[in-house]
């Protein structure tokens, strides 16, 4: 188990970097999808690389985090929320897949998604050999999903908080241009 616990975040990590290079760039280049899907693209107004910078950096803390105790105090229960939160991650990949199936174009991650997510699958199959299945080990692997989930909509309020702030600054400035 051991040898599979820092895939987690490398493969996080990787996956994200292509998000974090297109997003801006593809939701500039692609501001129908605003009006097309707006329950969706809400998240993605005003987006600014440092904003969603930030939230991916917020989201990796749990996962490495998690992944380096697991990796340095093995056990039953570390296991069980690395489970869960590695499960999480896998769902984000086809979630991804969905959405470039359903806009009908690339979307920056769909890359990765595409190569994480066989990855992703056989790391899941092979590591639930080392769990020890009982009602703990389902309700700590349900518990870290829900925690992601949660996390991950404190990622986004984290990235429309510094989105704000870029756009209150960059307000600011131009006001103290306009004055000189």
């Amino acid at each position: 188990m051991r040898d599979y616990l820092l895939l987690l975040p490398i493969l996080f990590i990787f996956h994200d970097m292509e998000e974090i290079v297109g997003i801006e760039w593809f939701y500039s280049r692609n501001k129908w999808l605003f009006e097309r899907y707006p329950k969706f693209t809400k998240t993605y107004k005003g987006l600014t690389h440092m904003g969603f910078s930030v939230a991916v950096y917020e989201e990796f803390i749990p996962f490495f985090g998690v992944s380096l105790l697991a990796y340095y105090f093995p056990g039953q229960v570390l296991f069980a929320l690395w489970y869960g939160i590695f499960l999480a991650l896998t769902g984000h990949f086809v979630i991804h897949i969905g959405q470039a199936i359903a806009i009908r174009k690339y979307i920056p991650c769909i890359i990765t998604s595409f190569i994480c997510l066989p990855a992703s699958i056989l790391l899941l199959v092979k590591s639930a050999a080392f769990i020890e299945w009982n009602a703990l080990a389902v309700v700590l692997v349900i518990s870290s999903i829900l925690l992601m989930i949660a996390n991950f909509k404190v990622a986004h309020s984290v990235m429309h908080y510094v989105n704000k702030r870029i756009a209150g600054a960059a307000k600011e400035d131009s006001r103290t241009e306009k004055v000189q």
